[in-house]
């Protein structure tokens, strides 16, 4: 398969031009000129690139992984199949796509290129090269033609989308009819006082360990935040049903720490 890299400097939600707007948005509880997040996402990915992986497991306790393979086994992914994995970084949910569908294909789209070569050393992409590509590139712009998919995923990854709204809109366009978009993303616990608890380890232990591991607190502290600043999983449903997508439902994963978004282009 072809290996399309592309400059995401580029990319016109980077570009200070677009700031004429006058739109803003959140950048975890801070509240930014719509054209400046996707630098500043780009930049929190780039500094935290090389340990992201050890954070995940060590924030989650390695529970990131069992909500992956949950994903995998509601999307059940078959052979022939040709997936877009968005805001895929170093490639977890490719590499399960296409180790459960031997003749399947992934593209693993990141805006940020050092995450997409942090997945490159990994050895499982060795052993998937063939029907592997990584392609820097916008979750609201994608660079592929309309239908061109069989399934699109995104993992933790449309919380720091600046127009969640245009992504999704994104996403209906690219598959074919009859494809599946799956989203795994942070939501919130039903149980007052389980949340409660969940935003004092989030805020309290999530930071300092991210100041640890990575010498970065301010990248975790912003990662948290955006957490609780998406939509919660009826509002987020509702979100997917006016991008077109049907039969959408969701599945809560521990307890709604996290959920499963499921939609259908039909």
């Amino acid at each position: 398969m072809t290996d399309p890299m592309t400059d995401p400097m580029t990319d016109p939600m980077t570009d200070p031009a677009t700031d004429a707007t006058g739109r803003t948005t959140h950048f975890g509880f801070q509240t930014v000129p719509e054209a400046d997040k996707a630098g500043m996402v780009h930049g929190v990915f780039t500094r935290v690139a090389s340990r992201y992986d050890l954070m995940n497991d060590l924030m989650s306790a390695g529970v990131h992984r069992i909500w992956k393979d949950a994903m995998m086994d509601w999307l059940a992914p078959r052979s022939g199949q040709r997936l877009l994995d968005v805001a895929g970084g170093t490639g977890d949910i490719a590499f399960r796509f296409l180790r459960r569908a031997p003749g399947a294909e992934a593209v693993v789209l990141d805006m940020t290129a050092s995450m997409l070569e942090e997945g490159r050393t990994r050895a499982e992409a060795e052993a998937l090269a063939d029907r592997l590509t990584w392609v820097v590139g916008d979750a609201m712009a994608l660079p592929f033609p309309d239908a061109s998919f069989d399934v699109y995923t995104i993992s933790f990854g449309i919380r720091n989308v600046t127009r969640v709204e245009e992504a999704l809109a994104e996403a209906f366009r690219v598959l074919r009819p009859g494809s599946r978009l799956m989203v795994l993303e942070f939501s919130q616990l039903p149980n007052a006082g389980l949340q409660w608890l969940y935003d004092r380890y989030s805020f309290n232990v999530i930071p300092a360990l991210g100041q640890a591991v990575t010498g970065d607190r301010d990248s975790y502290q912003y990662l948290v935040e955006s957490i609780r600043k998406f939509p919660d999983q009826e509002t987020f449903a509702g979100m997917i049903r006016r991008a077109g997508f049907d039969l959408v439902s969701y599945r809560n994963l521990s307890f709604g720490i996290a959920a499963l978004h499921s939609g259908w282009k039909i």
